[in-house]
């Protein structure tokens, strides 16, 4: 088993290298790897059918073994990912705002890596080529401890990267898979100052909460999803179901899932009970506070630990609330700063809730689950964000750089 300090220090080693080079042959790289992911796809349904075998015998549940799954379907999709990170623009060494002074003196800004990104994750195997393919591209390191689920998955998703670089003549520490899977080497790596520069936890909640209490470098914190959908009284209600819906049951597994539905006590009368059998038709659980339950009686009444808990499951807290001071109070005291959402007609009210609520993304008249990096634009995502230092929302390559200070002078003194 490797020692994680030891090979967080490699990695951190080959930061340097990675910061000046050029972005065709980060491009090359990548576009390598995803070709040797192609390749290894009966590999990578043997090693991944032994981890969904491994995680149901442990007793996982169907949320967390649909994350783990792999079929041809998703291996395709993880190997376009990386290539799809492979041509977007590099954003390293891009300068931005240059502005010349009163003395003559011309400053600005420039994108620089982070350095050396540990990422600490659980279930998903497709984080594995994802985080490596975000990292290399922005020019950081990358050190990837993903979870005993998907340990035979995650190895061979690494080792399509390794193998791309050792081919390029590079350091194949630059993307680093550590075997481990227990607490102890987490508390390590996230007490290595001046080694590990971003430490991003994926996962649990109590993955998270474990990482950031023991942490001494810094953390992007994402302790959970609990998304809102609100349908306010201008809603086109036939909209309003179908948005409904494919943020329930889409895919209830993922983080940017909705748990609760907020209706306007307006149209609750009109829109809850077709859309109450609508969710029954696809076997969702449903919970509602009274005034939901009096329009619907066959409703489970929700408890105070409903409007707090992320299901990852076919299940739906239901509101009816008075209006939309009324939804944003809910999501301001229940809210988990990840994704709410308005289904509305009504362009003032949308507006005031795209500047009130407050979390990493806002919709209007769309699901939840565009809460993605590659649905929003970024190729892929390193997770999402819902503490506002360093970023807030899904990360990509923009999110793991810095931006230093720099200024061209002739002979300037001070």
């Amino acid at each position: 088993m490797i020692d994680i300090g030891s090979a967080a220090r490699a990695a951190k080693a080959t930061t340097r290298s990675l910061a000046a080079l050029p972005g065709r042959i980060k491009d090359q790289v990548l576009k390598d790897a995803a070709s040797r992911i192609r390749a290894s796809e009966s590999e990578l349904l043997e090693a991944n059918a032994r981890d969904v075998q491994g995680a149901s015998q442990g007793g996982a549940t169907s949320a967390l073994l649909d994350r783990l799954r792999l079929d041809p379907q998703r291996i395709a999709a993880v190997a376009k990912t990386v290539e799809s990170i492979a041509v977007l623009p590099d954003p390293i060494g891009h300068v931005e705002s240059m502005s010349r002074r009163p003395n003559g003196l011309s400053v600005g800004r420039m994108r620089v890596p982070l350095g050396l990104v540990a990422i600490v994750y659980e279930s998903r195997p497709n984080v594995t080529a994802e985080a490596a393919a975000l990292c290399f591209k922005s020019g950081n390191a990358a050190l990837l401890r993903g979870g005993k689920e998907a340990l035979h998955s995650n190895r061979v998703l690494a080792r399509a990267f390794t193998d791309a670089l050792t081919s390029a003549g590079l350091d194949a520490a630059a993307v680093t898979f550590v075997d481990g899977t227990d607490r102890d080497g987490v508390r390590t790596l996230a007490r290595l100052s001046g080694v590990v520069d971003l430490l991003i936890p994926r996962g649990g909640e109590g993955l998270i909460r474990f990482v950031v209490e023991n942490a001494t470098v810094p953390v992007i914190q994402h302790f959970k999803g609990v998304c809102h959908v609100y349908v306010d009284r201008d809603a086109d209600l036939s909209m309003a179901e179908a948005i409904a819906l494919n943020a329930k049951v889409q895919r209830p597994g993922v983080c940017n899932a909705m748990e609760t539905l907020l209706v306007d006590a307006e149209v609750a009368g009109t829109f809850l009970p077709p859309l109450v059998r609508a969710m029954r038709e696809r076997n969702v659980e449903l919970r509602g506070c009274e005034r939901s339950r009096a329009l619907v009686d066959s409703l489970s009444l929700a408890t105070e630990e409903d409007w707090d808990t992320e299901y990852l499951d076919l299940i739906l807290s239901i509101r009816v609330v008075d209006g939309i001071d009324g939804a944003m109070d809910h999501i301001a005291a229940h809210g988990s700063h990840h994704t709410e959402a308005i289904v509305t007609r009504h362009h003032a009210r949308a507006q005031r809730f795209v500047r009130e609520v407050d979390a990493s993304l806002v919709l209007v008249n769309a699901s939840t689950r565009f809460n993605d990096g590659f649905e929003l634009g970024l190729g892929a995502e390193m997770g999402i964000s819902t503490t506002k230092l360093h970023a807030y929302g899904a990360m990509g390559l923009e999110e793991l750089c810095a931006r230093k200070w720099i200024a061209m002078g002739d002979g300037h003194t001070r």
